[in-house]
């Protein structure tokens, strides 16, 4: 499909695979709701093709649907986030540990993926870099010659994308890609067990960075907002600070909660 409105006519699947796409490019955020009609004419096509791709997206766990506010992308739950990270843990080793040796031709291509993910880190394309470093462990699993895993996997990345977004993960794509770049080089000199190894650490890695606060407190984001600023962060309680301790060398601290 090159475009929107291109010559031929979309499939449910052509619409379905942009979305996916959108969501691992972070060009999609979790809640973001996808009217049938806005989504008819963004696709020139019926409501109906649109709906049969967004049920496919709904059993993939990537939509959902409300009686009341129509498609909308999933927000993952505290609960939820934990078992996809688990998810991609046990199916990412387990493809490592029980895979053959790598081929050339799959080696070339992963390489090639490699340089596409360096590439993107120099440039100002965010939505490109997430989406590559996404789709490197899609590209992985069918390198490895499971086309099965890799369209599960394909699914979940997407789901611990919008993971990273709701929660926002301070992960950082250099070193993200450099843990690519360590799988393939173990892989590339056949030691599956250093490769299973630095899989496991990268996905865990991945999901440290998340901002996750005490799991089933709806309060969270509002109890963190309201949390009391402490005096000395004000310039004029410092100016009284200054005036009331003598010593040159009295610490300030500062409060960091917007900034987290």
């Amino acid at each position: 499909m090159k475009d929107f409105k291109g010559s031929f006519m979309v499939s449910s699947t052509d619409i379905a695979q942009r979305i996916i796409e959108a969501v691992l490019a972070q060009r999609l955020a979790p809640g973001t709701r996808l009217g049938e009609q806005s989504l008819s004419m963004l696709f020139d096509c019926s409501r109906t093709l649109v709906r049969e791709a967004l049920v496919r997206l709904a059993a993939r766990g990537i939509v959902t649907v409300s009686s009341r506010r129509g498609w909308y992308v999933v927000q993952p739950s505290h609960d939820e986030a934990r078992e996809a990270f688990e998810a991609r843990r046990v199916i990412e080793t387990g493809l490592i540990r029980s895979a053959r040796e790598i081929d050339r031709n799959a080696l070339r291509r992963l390489r090639q993926h490699l340089k596409q993910e360096q590439a993107s880190l120099k440039g100002n394309d965010v939505g490109q870099r997430s989406y590559l470093l996404g789709d490197f462990h899609v590209c992985l699993a069918e390198c490895l010659g499971n086309q099965l895993l890799a369209d599960t996997l394909r699914d979940f990345t997407a789901r611990t994308t919008l993971i990273a977004m709701l929660y926002q993960s301070n992960h950082d794509a250099v070193q993200s890609c450099q843990d690519h770049v360590d799988i393939v080089a173990a892989l590339e000199r056949g030691d599956t067990e250093a490769a299973e190894q630095l899989m496991a650490t990268h996905i865990g890695q991945v999901q440290a960075a998340l901002r996750l606060g005490a799991p089933n407190d709806p309060l969270a984001d509002l109890r963190e907002a309201l949390a009391p600023v402490r005096e000395a962060s004000h310039p004029a309680a410092k100016r009284r600070a200054r005036k009331t301790d003598p010593s040159p060398a009295n610490p300030t601290e500062t409060y960091l909660g917007a900034l987290l």
